[in-house]
């Protein structure tokens, strides 16, 4: 297995990230239980989430929270598992994960309030990436102690990270709403994508308004890292003048 833990140091250092770079990882029907990697302080298996369930809306929408983007903040601190279940009250990041597809969702009342308010169109609905096969589950936490291989590294960025990972990869996607299709970006296309957020994860994760997302590929992670400490070695070079030709107008 890949040296993560090493690859997340890298990672946090190059970009000076304060909130834990998150291990994204969709298990396939019939995939062998998530066994920790040596040394890893995890259980035999990466338990469920496990939080309760809330009264169903009249819809039948409900989960173990609000949206599947809360994941992603409840992951920097722990490993766990999910099931489609746990992502059901979202009904746009059921599809985006997989779990749903449009003609499942279409009737939802959620949908219905996105479309109402012109948030989104029933013209770009079709267009936002999805992943292609259904997963039993998907295991979210921190990749220092990620106990398989993920599919895709989430990092949660400022403005500044954001510049740098944008000097390292030129070809850097820099997406919209909804903020989750850009892990099936990641996943299904193989590409880095970026997320300027999205109202609707923005409320449901309290995500703070300077916050923005990245989803890069799990095998480009090793690549990008190298690229984002050549660009950040750069900055520092360029800061340094910076600094002092400043001085002039002190």
């Amino acid at each position: 297995m890949t040296d993560w833990q090493a690859l997340d140091g890298r990672l946090r250092e190059a970009l000076g990230l304060s909130v834990p770079p998150i291990a994204i990882t969709f298990r396939a029907p019939g995939d062998a239980p998530v066994a920790p990697a040596f040394g890893a302080p995890m259980p035999d298996v990466a338990p469920a989430f496990g939080a309760p369930m809330p009264d169903a809306t009249p819809d039948g929408r409900t989960g173990s929270v609000a949206a599947g983007c809360v994941f992603w903040m409840e992951g920097a601190d722990a490993t766990f598992t999910t099931v489609a279940a746990d992502h059901g009250n979202c009904s746009v990041g059921s599809v985006t994960h997989g779990f749903k597809t449009l003609q499942e969702v279409a009737g939802n009342a959620d949908v219905a309030a996105l479309l109402e308010s012109n948030w989104v169109t029933m013209e770009v609905v079709p267009q936002i990436p999805v992943v292609k096969q259904q997963p039993a589950a998907v295991v979210y936490g921190p990749l220092l102690e990620t106990p398989v291989d993920p599919d895709v590294v989430l990092l949660r960025v400022t403005g500044r990270q954001l510049m740098v990972l944008h000097d390292a990869i030129p070809e850097l996607r820099i997406e919209g709403k909804p903020q989750c299709h850009i892990v099936a970006i990641a996943k299904e296309q193989g590409q880095v994508a970026a997320s300027v957020g999205c109202q609707l994860s923005r409320v449901r994760t309290a995500m703070p308004n300077a916050e923005m997302t990245c989803a890069i590929p799990s095998g480009r992670l090793e690549n990008v890292i190298e690229r984002v400490e050549a660009a950040a070695t750069a900055d520092r070079a360029v800061a340094a003048y910076a600094a002092d030709d400043m001085v002039r107008f002190s």
